[in-house]
């Protein structure tokens, strides 16, 4: 029995202990390959292959490489550094910057926990394909297509709705004949849900040693794969398809910019919650800067080689794209690279090497994406131990799943999918980007040029984007642009002219002139004051730190590109408004944005999911240009929870206040 207990130690250790008693990875290798197990998986093999196809030739890597520079890495250094930083998950952490940011938190385990039960389907129809991996000639030789939609995902074929021929109004709604459960469909997927389970359920020592066989299996065969996909013939003219054409007019279509956006979030992890999560364990000083860039640039290379795999079978089968045609999610994937299989000498192994590979590097995803949620249960103080809220969370996972495993769960999965990334996840990471550059310390502004100064200049930025996309829609790209840039401009001059004179050190560049004084802590000081805080923490010793680019880069570049991409789902929507799945799901898209504005309505609802030691670190005393690290806010709200002193964690908004 002591022998057993020592093997099983062994295979799910428990987790090392920080200075402060959390739970740490084993090493910083263990934590990187977590994190890129997060983000490398099915997105990267299946989902990207289909989203490059629907935007074939060069011009998909305008938008795409933008979305990587400009909003990625930025809000990827912000998602780890706070939660190394405040050691806690993505609502603790975000209640840390500002108590009235703990909605903005929970939308981004949102995100993941509604994505979690139809990408475990996904990964059942994966399984499906590894079954058949064991029949011989492979069942899906010559017919692709039908054995991907009539065996594997089985569903009743829709009727198809329309609109009116003016598009106004909705003439038919689609509607669905099947309405049954498809059998395997559901055994595999409460399987991967038992897989996901085991691979959490005792924390980081045993998600550490996992990871080292879920990203090292799938590198090896994809270069196998790789090399068998390009030696078929006309392979050329596939990667031609993506890498030697360009149809420059795509870019003045929103829905690539749009799909660009959601690929590089969906593949990337951005948004999802899980990454703040995973570097709530790291150890405190570790390098965040230079994680997330590594994390974000080996996603970027993987999926871009691995898109060799299909693309070499598109050219082989002949799979042009249609104009007008856009394929699902992940059926480009599906339907190519499972035929490059049936290509290679011993097909049967080569399948059952793929398939379970492509399992393997996809539950790494899936158990990130539902860990993110168990780490904000088990910070927010419950009692249950680790492996009863896990247990809790996969079961009534799988129950969410179900719908998926229907004769209409394809559909079903096409308008969640869609919408989801169209406009839940790309709000919430405007969310970040704004609100950890406009919200973070913002009593320090209000003391310094008034309440006044403050609204007006933020009502000229938000105001700005919102008044320019509605008019770039209404009119043209040229006058939104001008009308939104127009009322940015106006309300900055007035918010500068206006306020109070600053009595506190401003850059020197800012400080030859009152009014340019105003405009710096307006415009830069909140992102700035983010930057040197957490630079006090991630950027401690040899680290790299935070560049001074980051804040308005977030603020002035990331935000407004977002903007722009949100505003292309509603024509979008308004297109496909006769698909109730559709529908509901651009409802479900929309319930993380309720959760965002409830979060700053009404921020004690949520107070529930923060430790009660913790509740008060979002309050952040008046102290314009002083850095203030988290030990120090922790130290302060333990200080006022022990004494009863709830007064004392108001913060003041003026230097008279305080």
């Amino acid at each position: 029995m002591e022998a057993l207990k020592k093997v099983g130690r062994w295979l799910a250790p428990p987790p090392d202990r920080a200075e402060d008693g959390r739970d740490t990875w084993p090493s910083r290798t263990a934590f990187l390959l977590a994190a890129m197990g997060g983000c490398a998986g099915m997105g990267n093999l299946l989902r990207y292959p289909s989203q490059v196809y629907n935007n074939n030739g060069l011009q998909w890597f305008v938008p795409y490489l933008m979305a990587v520079f400009l909003i990625a890495i930025p809000a990827l250094v912000l998602e780890i550094a706070i939660g190394q930083a405040y050691r806690g998950g993505s609502v603790v952490a975000n209640n840390s910057l500002n108590h009235r940011l703990k909605g903005a938190g929970l939308s981004l385990l949102y995100v993941g926990f509604v994505v979690g039960p139809y990408f475990v389907v996904n990964l059942a129809w994966i399984m499906n394909y590894f079954r058949n991996s064991f029949i011989s000639p492979l069942p899906w030789t010559g017919r692709g297509e039908e054995f991907y939609m009539r065996d594997v995902v089985a569903n009743v074929d829709p009727i198809i709705g329309n609109l009116t021929d003016n598009g106004h109004a909705v003439l038919n709604y689609t509607r669905f004949p099947g309405v049954g459960m498809v059998g395997e469909t559901v055994g595999w997927t409460a399987f991967t849900w038992f897989l996901v389970w085991l691979c959490i359920f005792r924390g980081v020592g045993l998600t550490g040693r996992v990871v080292y066989f879920t990203m090292g299996l799938p590198i090896v065969v994809t270069i196998i794969l790789i090399g068998r996909s390009l030696s078929l013939e006309n392979a050329c003219e596939g990667v031609k398809l993506m890498w030697a054409q360009w149809h420059g007019g795509k870019l003045a279509n929103g829905e690539i910019w749009q799909t660009a956006c959601g690929q590089v979030f969906f593949s990337t992890g951005v948004g999802f919650g899980y990454f703040t999560s995973y570097a709530s364990y790291n150890r405190k000083h570790s390098n965040a800067v230079v994680d997330a860039i590594v994390i974000v640039a080996s996603n970027v290379l993987f999926e871009n080689i691995a898109a060799f795999t299909v693309f070499g079978v598109v050219g082989f089968l002949g799979l042009w794209p249609q104009a007008g045609v856009r394929l699902g999610s992940f059926t480009v994937g599906f339907l190519t690279i499972p035929q490059a299989v049936t290509e290679m000498p011993g097909a049967n192994f080569w399948a059952a090497a793929l398939f379970f590979t492509l399992m393997v590097l996809g539950f790494s995803s899936a158990f990130a994406m539902l860990d993110a949620v168990v780490t904000l249960i088990m910070d927010s103080g419950t009692k249950c131990g680790r492996a009863l809220v896990v247990t809790a969370l996969t079961v009534i996972s799988f129950l969410l799943s179900l719908p998926y495993c229907t004769e209409f769960g394809y559909y079903l999965l096409e308008g969640v999918d869609r919408w989801t990334n169209d406009v839940a996840l790309v709000f919430v990471v405007f969310t970040e980007c704004v609100s950890s550059t406009t919200v973070y310390r913002w009593h320090d502004v209000v003391g310094q040029v008034g309440l006044p100064s403050f609204v007006i200049y933020n009502f000229g930025y938000l105001g700005g984007m919102f008044i320019g996309v509605a008019i770039a829609h209404w009119v043209n790209a040229g006058a939104g642009a001008a009308a939104g840039l127009g009322v940015y401009a106006v309300c900055s001059i007035i918010s500068s002219a206006t306020g109070k004179a600053p009595d506190a050190k401003t850059p020197k560049y800012f400080a030859q002139s009152t009014m340019a004084s105003r405009f710096w802590w307006l415009a830069f000081y909140s992102g700035n004051q983010l930057r040197r805080d957490l630079n006090g923490i991630v950027g401690h010793g040899n680290n790299w730190e935070i560049p001074t680019f980051w804040a308005p880069l977030l603020r002035y570049i990331s935000a407004p590109v977002l903007a722009i991409v949100f505003s292309f789902s509603y024509p979008a929507f308004y297109r496909l408004r006769y698909e109730p799945l559709h529908i509901l799901g651009f409802g479900i898209g929309h319930i993380a944005l309720i959760i965002i504005a409830l979060g700053f309505i009404v921020p004690r609802w949520f107070d529930v999911l923060i430790p009660p030691a913790r509740r008060g670190e979002g309050h952040i005393p008046y102290a314009p240009g002083v850095m203030i690290d988290g030990d120090e806010r922790s130290k302060r709200c333990s200080r006022e929870v022990e004494s009863g002193d709830s007064s004392s964690m108001e913060v003041p908004s003026s230097p008279a206040e305080k």
